[in-house]
């Protein structure tokens, strides 16, 4: 392990906790001024680096405004006097990992280090993983029996079914079976069958001939004929149509089907994957679903289990998603707290691995500091059991985001800019030049967040916090002039009133 590096002008303080550390047998290095650190971090790198704040030559601020730069990933913990909690405070926007007020107890510093050296060595195994994304990540008996099944099923050509709840990750183990098996050098075609209208679904498996209907002006492959020699994946294949099934019914029997509007069978070899969300089988008992396509599908069935019922993976899918989101946007990665990733392992997630990943968009963007604490947290998360379970009952709802936490999120991306992006888009999925404001990519996934959630009042909700938010820092700008904030809000002066009566805003 690299050593912990100590920065303090006072030598008490460094050979006191060169003892301490060196007790716990942490390798300890210690140095009397920041540009002396600079110098160092060009031949060698801390595991842990703790810096007083004060001190003659430099500033443990600037030093943390230096490293970070260097070394992003870094636990930085700043030594400060209680008089210096505004500092400290800076420290924290800075991306410090914790601050340790003087005096402080030599327990509690060792347990600070010793918690820092941990994060850093989570970080450094992330970093290494995040150099090759994972296909699916999962330490927990479900998944390897999922990971079982996948080994297993590698050499198949077998028509597989994938079930599981919404948001649990179906799209991402047929893409797994795909990659591993004899078509991986093949295309892998995915298609929700529930996400087009019946008019046009029959025409997007099976394709068009030009003049098939109005409309048809040339000849289209559908995406049976795409998914040649590969795989297709028909996702949610409970919500297809009945009269459908029975021309799918007839390509996985025979292996030939028809254009609409063709003349002329086509041969497909396509293997087949299907997943749905719905108790097939109580489809079929009610007559929605036809039997012999159910059992034609059914060949092998794989479950893929809800994350409540793997919550010892939350932390790594929730520090994976973390870092994702941050090299989306182009910033640091926030790191969750012990309490709020207690918090995240405690909470259902309703909307499963998706809920997770859009809250953690979420966090990127609006979370006010690197190091995420529970009362930071989505509103969904700190009430109700998950945060009982999280043994942190005192932390309150958050707001949308304080007048700091707001102006740091705002720089990601120009506040005026232009927002012309279709329903239903994942604003992070657009390229950098073509995404919208960060704020409105925070608001995208707590939206999403709060309806997976099954959240009622969600307009209301966000209406609120955004007006709210909207005259505090109108307010704070005006320092509490409430006629000049209405003026630069373009409001009236009696509706500014009205609206901090109403929204309970402090001025």
């Amino acid at each position: 392990m690299k050593s912990i590096w100590i920065v303090d002008d006072d030598q008490s303080i460094r050979f006191v906790l060169e003892r301490a550390l060196a007790r716990e047998q942490l390798p300890v290095r210690s140095f009397s001024q920041t540009r002396d650190v600079l110098a160092a971090l060009d031949t060698d790198s801390p595991q842990v680096l703790v810096s007083d704040i004060r001190m003659p030559g430099g500033s443990g601020l600037d030093l943390l405004t230096q490293v970070k730069a260097r070394m992003p990933g870094l636990p930085v913990i700043v030594m400060t006097a209680f008089s210096d909690l505004d500092s400290a405070v800076s420290a924290f926007q800075g991306g410090a990992f914790e601050y340790l007020p003087k005096p402080f107890d030599i327990p509690r510093a060792v347990e600070l280090v010793r918690r820092a050296v941990d994060e850093s060595l989570r970080e450094a195994v992330a970093e290494e993983r995040a150099d090759e994304p994972p296909e699916i990540l999962g330490q927990a008996p479900a998944m390897q029996d999922v990971f079982r099944a996948i080994g297993r099923l590698s050499q198949s050509h077998v028509t597989v079914m994938i079930t599981g709840e919404s948001g649990a990750g179906k799209e991402l183990v047929a893409r797994a079976l795909h990659k591993h098996s004899p078509r991986a050098s093949g295309p892998f075609v995915a298609i929700n069958t529930a996400a087009i209208p019946k008019d046009l679904l029959e025409s997007e498996l099976f394709g068009h001939e030009r003049g098939a209907f109005t409309g048809a002006q040339a000849m289209r492959r559908g995406r049976f004929e795409q998914a040649e020699g590969g795989t297709l994946f028909l996702d949610e294949i409970g919500d297809m149509p009945f009269d459908l099934q029975t021309r799918l019914l007839r390509v996985l029997s025979d292996g030939q089907f028809y254009r609409v509007g063709g003349h002329q069978p086509l041969r497909s070899q396509v293997r087949v994957i299907a997943a749905t969300h719905q108790n097939l089988e109580e489809r079929v008992r009610q007559g929605a679903f036809r039997e012999d396509l159910f059992h034609r599908l059914n060949v092998i069935r794989l479950r893929l289990p809800p994350l409540r019922e793997r919550r010892g993976d939350v932390p790594t899918l929730a520090r994976y998603f973390l870092q994702r989101s941050a090299r989306d946007l182009g910033v640091e990665a926030k790191r969750l707290s012990e309490a709020a990733m207690q918090a995240f392992a405690a909470f259902d997630f309703p909307g499963n691995v998706r809920q997770l990943e859009n809250m953690c968009h979420w966090l990127t963007v609006m979370a006010p500091a690197q190091v995420v604490q529970v009362k930071d947290l989505p509103p969904e998360m700190t009430r109700g059991p998950a945060l009982a379970r999280a043994g942190d009952p005192g932390s309150g709802p958050m707001t949308l985001a304080s007048s700091d936490g707001l102006g740091d999120a705002t720089p990601l991306a120009r506040v005026d800019a232009p927002v012309s992006e279709p329903a239903g888009t994942d604003l992070l999925q657009l390229p950098l030049e073509e995404r919208p404001p960060a704020w409105l990519v925070g608001l995208q996934a707590d939206a999403r967040a709060r309806l997976d959630a099954g959240e009622a009042d969600v307009w209301d909700a966000l209406t609120r916090r955004f007006e709210s938010q909207l005259i505090r820092t109108a307010l704070d700008v005006t320092r509490g002039r409430r006629i000049e904030a209405a003026q630069k809000l373009g409001i009236g002066r009696n509706t500014i009133t009205r609206k901090i009566q109403d929204l309970g805003v402090e001025d």
